[in-house]
């Protein structure tokens, strides 16, 4: 791998890894705001919320932590683009059914409503990680 293209990979896995690590960590510190942004979405039975809530963020953490230090980096990475998968068809649901909730995606962060500018944010995110896991070897 050239410089260059390490450089490429460093950046990657910065933006990628520090952003599902940031999501993660503000879900973590209010686990019960977080089930209740769960909960809005109307997706999963009301018993499946603070499961979701307890575990998703971990998972984020996880996933984060090992693309930012490049351990696991294709599983990890694997991992981050099946999240983002979801998490894309979950705004365009909510999108698509109108509903005015909060979005959840960075935990309690200024109570940002759903809108385009989380499924911008996710697709970004989504063609990063791809690009990324394509890289990896």
């Amino acid at each position: 791998m050239t410089g260059k293209s390490a450089a490429i990979n460093l950046i990657l896995r910065v933006v990628v890894g520090g952003a599902f690590i940031a999501a993660a960590v503000l879900k973590i510190i209010d686990p019960t705001k977080f089930a209740k942004d769960v909960g809005n979405y109307h997706l999963l039975p009301y018993q499946m919320n603070n499961l979701v809530a307890i575990i998703l963020p971990w998972i984020e953490l996880v996933a984060g932590l090992c693309v930012l230090t490049g351990i696991w980096l294709k599983s990890a990475t694997g991992v981050i683009v099946g999240l983002t998968v979801v998490f894309l068809g979950v705004i365009i649901s909510a999108l698509a059914r109108g509903l005015n909730i909060e979005c959840g995606c960075f935990g309690t962060v200024g109570g940002k409503h759903i809108g385009l500018v989380n499924l911008a944010i996710d697709s970004v995110l989504f063609v990063l990680a791809g690009v990324l896991w394509r890289r990896s070897s």
